[in-house]
């Protein structure tokens, strides 16, 4: 499986297709599996939108805080990621599936129990679009609206004051099956030994 960037999928996803609903229990169930600390993983839930009233709702939210966003730091994005969000944004409402990842319980103070709390949403987030992938499906996050909007969406989609929703996820079939693998920096780079800076020896 080749790796995507963001860019590339955004475009990519297929906006009229319906995402058959076996399909994306099959992603939950191996998401389940994703390593979490303690019983976290027991406070984990996911709310799975599909009516065309509430996307509308939660695209608007997302789309007057990435408006704001753009307007300010747009000039700092590179020109297609930039292009590639705008186009999911604005078109956020006609994705198949609105994703939204939970937590019960709110997000502690300190940043070791951050770390612990993130810490064990994030792989199972990453563990269904990795899973989506192999099932021909993509998907992006665009939680813009938990900015300005989260208790806003929570009332709308009835979710308790005592839930944290850590992300929304764009989900849908792909218009394409290969994408290019995304411009990163090189492993040698980015890695050090031993002590902070220090490349690797020369065998």
């Amino acid at each position: 499986m080749r790796i995507d960037s963001a860019a590339n999928v955004r475009r990519k996803l297929d906006l009229d297709r319906e995402v058959p609903q076996r399909v994306l229990d099959d992603c939950l169930r191996i998401a389940q599996q994703a390593p979490a600390a303690g019983s976290m993983a027991a406070q984990f839930r996911w709310l799975l939108v599909r009516d065309a009233g509430i996307k509308a709702k939660i695209a608007a939210y997302n789309r007057e805080t990435a408006e704001a966003a753009w307007a300010k730091y747009g000039h700092l994005v590179e020109e297609r990621a930039l292009a590639s969000a705008q186009h999911l944004v604005r078109n956020l409402e006609r994705i198949p599936v609105l994703a939204i990842p939970c937590m019960i319980g709110r997000p502690p103070a300190d940043a070791f129990a951050q770390s612990a709390y993130f810490g064990s949403a994030y792989p199972a987030v990453w563990s269904f679009q990795l899973a989506l992938r192999t099932r021909g499906l993509g998907s992006s996050i665009c939680g813009y609206h938990l900015q300005d909007h989260e208790a806003d969406v929570a009332k709308l989609l009835a979710i308790p004051d005592d839930v944290t929703q850590i992300s929304l996820l764009a989900v849908a079939r792909t218009t394409q099956r290969d994408f290019r693998p995304a411009a990163r920096p090189a492993v040698e780079d980015i890695t050090y030994f031993d002590t902070w800076g220090s490349r690797q020896p020369e065998e």
